[in-house]
């Protein structure tokens, strides 16, 4: 069946089934190798492993808000355009939660039990976004992605030093993050001004110190 035969309810049946995989236990399937591949795994004393673990937990989660974020956006999108715009998007998105959820394995910890709660949230405000319009739905991918930099950023700061494999998929995802917010804005997207990136990252601040720990 060809996506323009789809129905209302084949598409909700769909983004179903994306829930699930992305939600689901089990490494999803990845298009490029983990950058921590390479790297030798470091002496981690307990505290600095937890602590790498509670930052991946972090990480993996904020990847599950992509996939539900660029999903929710595909399904009301307005243009065909930008609606393959986000499924583009979200498929990049799978090789960071895969390599998230494979160094979580490696640091013996698991992703964080709050993440079908982040879906179905970050669902909803993508959706809301694209019913808008699909301006305002990439600038919504912008302002995210660059609050996603920003949490990157620091974690390279926090990070222990020896922690190579982690710092590696933190690295490239902080390249991809960018170029994502970069191209959305080039496709159109509405810049956000500074109090509604101020509440995006509020917003931000409660999942990542949640997920963090649990």
């Amino acid at each position: 069946m060809s996506e323009r035969n789809l129905s209302g309810l084949d598409g909700l049946l769909i983004q179903a089934d994306r829930a699930l995989r992305t939600l689901s236990p089990g490494e999803p399937c990845h298009r490029r190798t983990s950058p921590a591949k390479g790297e030798t795994e470091a002496e981690l004393s307990d505290a600095e492993r937890k602590h790498a673990a509670g930052l991946m937990r972090v990480n993996h989660s904020g990847e599950v808000c992509a996939q539900a974020l660029y999903q929710g956006q595909a399904l009301t999108a307005k243009l065909p355009e930008v609606r393959g715009e986000m499924e583009r998007a979200a498929d990049e998105e799978i090789d960071h939660l895969a390599w998230c959820e494979q160094r979580l394995k490696e640091l013996d910890s698991r992703p964080s039990l709050l993440n079908p709660l982040w879906y179905g949230l970050s669902f909803g405000l993508g959706a809301a976004a694209g019913k808008v319009s699909d301006r305002i739905s990439l600038g919504f991918v912008a302002a995210t992605e660059e609050r996603v930099c920003e949490h990157l950023e620091s974690h390279l700061q926090k990070l222990p030093q020896q922690d190579k494999k982690s710092r590696a998929v933190v690295e490239q995802m902080l390249i991809d993050e960018s170029e994502h917010a970069h191209a959305a804005l080039a496709a159109g997207g509405k810049r956000f001004p500074a109090p509604v990136k101020g509440a995006m990252s509020l917003v931000a601040k409660v999942m990542t110190s949640a997920s963090y720990k649990v």
